[in-house]
This record gives structure tokens, sequence and C-alpha cells, in this order.
């Protein structure tokens, strides 16, 4: 089969999340809920067969692909190509701070302008996309005919969305990216092609105490 099987999941909630606190390429840790859900999503896959698993070296994906490996039995392999997009001096503020302080800039980000690259060393949409689709290449590549899982970000699953939909950078976003979603897809050397997509199931069949001791 020419082909690979991509399970792609969303790191669990950090307490950013929560706040809407810009992340980026800040190393932030899981929350108690974004623990829990990995856990759950870990429950999920556990039948699953991984030929391999590869994170973001952040550790917000990295914890939540680690205890997907621990359910699966498969060795998490960190990769610094699926990181976050890189928003700059962005990080570290709230959407509403980079409103008031930076109003043009953050306008040219709220309509998705592919050429904006935020000051301080950030990423275009346009570079973010051609590093996620160099990744995914990369690795899936490398496992024609297998499973793989990716365990990222919000802003690579939207990436991932497009390129498997062929929308447009600037397309308003009418799909959902939630924390620890399982979405699916599948690659070819032509391409990204959706299976399924926003699997929220897992975090809706359980109660947190059955992760709290």
């Amino acid at each position: 089969m020419h082909a690979t099987r991509i399970v792609a999941i969303r790191h669990g909630e950090t307490s950013w999340n929560v706040d809407a606190r810009i992340q980026g390429h800040l190393d932030i840790p899981l929350n108690d809920a974004g623990l829990w859900q990995a856990e759950r999503a870990g429950a999920a896959l556990a039948d699953e067969k991984f030929d391999a698993i590869y994170s973001s070296d952040l550790q917000r994906a990295l914890v939540t692909a680690q205890a997907i490996g621990a359910a699966t039995g498969c060795v998490v392999q960190p990769d610094a190509g699926l990181r976050e997009r890189s928003f700059g001096s962005f990080e570290g503020r709230t959407f509403v701070e980079v409103e008031t302080e930076q109003p043009d800039k953050a306008l040219l980000w709220r309509r998705r302008d592919p050429d904006f690259v935020p000051d301080g060393g950030g990423e275009s949409l346009h570079m973010l996309r051609s590093r996620i689709q160099h990744s995914v290449n990369r690795l899936a590549a490398a496992h024609m005919g297998g499973q793989i899982a990716l365990v990222a970000h919000g802003g690579v699953m939207d990436i991932l969305y497009r390129l498997a939909t062929r929308q447009d950078l600037q397309a308003p976003r009418t799909w959902e990216l939630g924390n620890a979603a399982i979405n699916r897809l599948l690659w070819t050397p032509e391409g990204l092609t959706l299976v399924g997509w926003g699997d929220v199931s897992h975090l809706h069949s359980a109660t947190r105490d059955e992760f709290v001791s």
C-alpha cells in the first residue's frame, strides 16, 4: 500500500489555553485537565498499532505523546519540525493585549495575512505551512504502508486540515481544533487526504476521577 495512515493529536490543555495567552515556541506545561486529557487520548488509542509516534519537542505536546506511547508501547520521538507557529513578540501576551499594544499588526494576524511575520523571530503562515508540509512528508514517507501518530499543536492541526482539504491559508476556519482531539489522515506522495476529524468522544466517556487518586 503506497500510503501512510496518520493519527494526529493536539496536545492537552494548558493554563495559557484557558487564558487565551499565546504560547508559540514557549515551553508551557499541561495543566491538570491537560494531563487527564492526555491519559484519555492514550486510553482511546491503546489498541492501535503505531510504527512510530512523533511529537513536537515542546513539553505540552511531548507529555501528551508520552501518555499515548505508554498506552501503546511505542517510543516517542521528538521532532522540532512539529512545533507550533512562532509568534515572536506576541508570545506570552493575550489576544486582547496584542490588539491593544499593536493594533495594526493584530489586524494583519486576524485577517490571516499569509505573509505577515510577527516581530522578534515569528513565522508567517506561508513559512508555517512549508515547515509542516516538509515535516509530514519526511516522517510519513519513512513509514509507507504503516501508521504513525503525530502529536503537535493547534496551528499544526490547522495546517494539516488545510493541506488535506486543499483549503487556502486565508479561508475562514470552520473546523474544531480541540485539545487532545484525535484526527485521522492518509498520506501518499501526492499529498494528504482527510479521513476523520475532531474526535473527542474519549473525553466524554469517562470522568476525571478515574485518573485522580
